[in-house]
């Protein structure tokens, strides 16, 4: 009997530890990695013949990070691993690729299928934030990793999540003048988030010595604001950020770039075109793909593990990864990894639900700020990729009754752009729920289509 066909999508600290599983119960599995180098964006690794050191890089999550990259180096002549190749599409059974640089394409055929997608940056629109020299907190990442280089002279960082303060930290500690952080999320969280924030105390304190650094630095911190507007010009760009602090009072902050994130957002784009189900989830405002305890989707062959099932960070989606395709080898029979699935699956679901009190006592403590979008102005811009203003969103519900978000994409173009949706479809969703006065969950969500991503026009098919 022939080995089962096993893919896993994904890289990072997920995909690690699944395809980890999969070698070491004697299944050589193909790995589709988007990134250049295996990490994803948490554990990016930096370029050939950059020489900074892990701590320089990660901070306190050095060691996890040289430990993840560790494994996969050690299991790559294992695996098919096929860097720089985008999931494209999705058929029963069969993955569609293609390699951005060069448009040739090819498919993998499965009999099990990991998607370890990860997420992006959770983005709400601020009157300016199309002006150049705005960045998402994760492109602001990218260009500290991967370029050695901030994004500005002088950074403003605005959002909220614990991936605020870390990236502003690594800015300071890079030698980057960050001016301030502003911070939407109240400055005394709940009592409803201590009991899950406290399920972690590290990763707590670790937040709390973050800022304690930027205040140390000379970083002004600030909670509880209300964006006002990113000033500057379309020639010149962003000059700098006008806000409404927790009194009510206005604050204007000079800088030539803003690093913008409200926490995360699932990529769910494959699991949507796997035809799996999806479930409104009350507490982060956003729809994620159904799943069991194990990571089984609601499409028989499919499993969804880390940051694009659940976001439970990297820790979170190391467990999840392994679970999950521990759990694809108990479904398809496989004798050995059968045996690791009974083994191991009560500390890994165990471990998964601590990391999901925390993710809920974080979504209370730093709440998505869905008031923002109804309140903002009508030339605002919504969709950045098409120019899609808020008050052309607002047109849709009351001249052509649009109260689903696909039927108000189809009327405005929103979410049809190259983010295909990733960056406004949330804010787009807030915005029509308030100006029809109907709750979020009832707008909907965008639906995905193949190509989940711009690809080449002259894409060619390659076999592989």
């Amino acid at each position: 009997m022939s080995a089962p066909r096993v893919v896993v999508v994904g890289a990072g600290p997920a995909g690690v530890r699944a395809a980890e599983a999969l070698v070491a119960a004697g299944i050589r599995p193909v790995v589709i990695d988007e990134g250049r180098r295996s990490g994803g964006q948490i554990y990016r690794r930096q370029p050939e013949g950059f020489k900074r050191d892990y701590a320089s890089l990660y901070g306190s999550e050095a060691a996890k990070a040289k430990a993840v990259h560790t494994a996969f180096d050690a299991l790559r002549e294992h695996a098919d691993y096929r860097p720089e190749t985008l999931a494209w599409n999705l058929t029963p059974g069969m993955l569609h690729l293609v390699q951005p640089a060069d448009g040739s394409t090819s498919e993998a055929p499965f009999d099990a299928l990991i998607v370890c997608s990860g997420a992006t940056d959770r983005l709400m629109p601020v009157p300016g934030w199309n002006l150049a020299g705005c960045y998402s907190l994760g492109a602001s990442q990218i260009a500290l990793k991967a370029q050695a280089c901030a994004i500005g002279s002088r950074v403003i960082f605005m959002g909220s999540g614990p991936l605020l303060y870390l990236v502003a930290s690594q800015y300071v500690k890079a030698g980057a003048t960050v001016e301030a952080v502003l911070d939407t999320s109240p400055a005394i969280p709940p009592l409803t988030a201590l009991s899950g924030l406290l399920s972690r105390p590290r990763l707590l304190w670790i937040g709390l010595q973050l800022q304690l650094m930027l205040k140390r630095a000379g970083v002004t911190l600030l909670k509880g604001v209300a964006p006002q507007r990113i000033e500057g010009s379309p020639t010149l760009g962003v000059s700098g950020v006008l806000v409404r602090d927790a009194q009510g009072r206005e604050r204007r902050f000079s800088g030539d770039a803003v690093g913008l994130g409200w926490h995360l957002r699932a990529e769910s784009q494959l699991a949507d075109l796997a035809r799996c189900e999806f479930d409104f989830d009350p507490l982060s405002r956003q729809w994620l793909p159904r799943i069991d305890a194990d990571g089984r989707s609601s499409t028989a062959g499919v499993y969804l593990a880390g940051d694009g099932a659940r976001i439970l960070g990297a820790d979170g989606a190391e467990a999840a990864g392994r679970l999950a395709a521990l759990a694809a080898l108990h479904d398809l029979g496989h004798s050995a990894g059968s045996a690791m699935y009974v083994k191991e699956q009560p500390a890994l679901r165990q471990t998964l639900a601590t990391m999901e009190r925390f993710r809920q006592g974080l979504a209370r403590a730093f709440p998505w700020p869905h008031q923002q979008a109804a309140a903002l102005p009508d030339a605002a811009v919504v969709c950045r990729c098409e120019a899609i203003t808020a008050g052309e969103l607002r047109h849709c519900v009351n001249d052509f009754g649009s109260q689903e978000v696909n039927r108000a994409k189809a009327f405005s173009r929103v979410g049809m752009g190259r983010c295909q949706g990733r960056y406004c479809g949330h804010a787009a969703a807030e915005v029509i729920a308030a100006c029809a006065s109907i709750p979020v969950e009832s707008v909907g969500r965008i639906r995905s289509q193949a190509p989940v991503k711009p690809v080449l026009m002259n894409a060619e098919e390659v076999q592989r």
